[in-house]
């Protein structure tokens, strides 16, 4: 009974130490800085207002570019990320988030919520996030954003299409200066984006009863 007894602790003990040693040399998590995408959009003035509601919906995307890495393409078709940064959410929810905030700012559509609720609207925007990354050309470096970008009925059916690509320089090196550059790049392309969302909402509204 001594000898078993002796016997169990010491297998005890050496996979205590073994699992001390595994711990040991498992790879340490490198800290990150977490990055707001940057906005200079302001309220716009008193406008009229619509009369239908629009939901915002998180763009479809590759599962490269639907996370929270920061994305840049170095050179040819290497698609990579920036070290030890990170986006607050992955980059289709940055951009829907985006331009929710732009249209309650601009105060034309005032009816507004995300797919995040699954409320009813008149209008859903959604579509394909094909582009949210920096690009080395040369030296140079420029922020890449392109979405294609779609306009459904009540019913789910198309009725608008269009694609948007924004470039923007960045000024240099610096992981701060690359966001930067993403901010200013995402105010461009949402601005562009909302007015043609208004203006095919306007073209294709119809205040008459559904479902009739």
């Amino acid at each position: 009974m001594r000898l078993a007894r002796q016997f169990l602790t010491r297998s005890l003990l050496t996979s205590a130490l073994m699992a001390i040693a595994a711990c040991s040399i498992l790879p340490k998590q490198e800290p990150s800085d977490v990055y707001r995408l940057p906005t200079t959009l302001a309220a716009s003035k008193a406008t009229t207002p619509v009369a239908w509601s629009l939901r915002v919906a998180r763009p479809k995307a590759s599962e490269t570019l639907d996370s929270a890495r920061i994305a840049v393409i170095p050179q040819g078709d290497v698609l990579s990320s920036y070290k030890g940064a990170r986006w607050s959410d992955p980059a289709p929810a940055l951009l829907r988030n985006r331009l929710a905030d732009a249209f309650y700012r601009d105060g034309r559509v005032q009816s507004i919520s995300t797919d995040d609720s699954n409320l009813q609207a008149d209008f859903e925007l959604g579509g394909e996030l094909q582009a949210f990354q920096s690009e080395y050309r040369g030296q140079a470096i420029e922020v890449v954003i392109r979405l294609d970008a779609r306009l459904a009925d009540d019913r789910q059916r198309i009725i608008a299409s269009r694609r948007f690509e924004v470039h923007q320089p960045v000024a240099d090196k610096q992981v701060s200066a690359v966001v930067a550059s993403f901010g200013q790049a995402s105010d461009a392309l949402t601005a562009q984006v909302m007015q043609w969302t208004v203006e095919q909402g306007q073209k294709h509204y119809t205040a008459e009863p559904k479902n009739q």
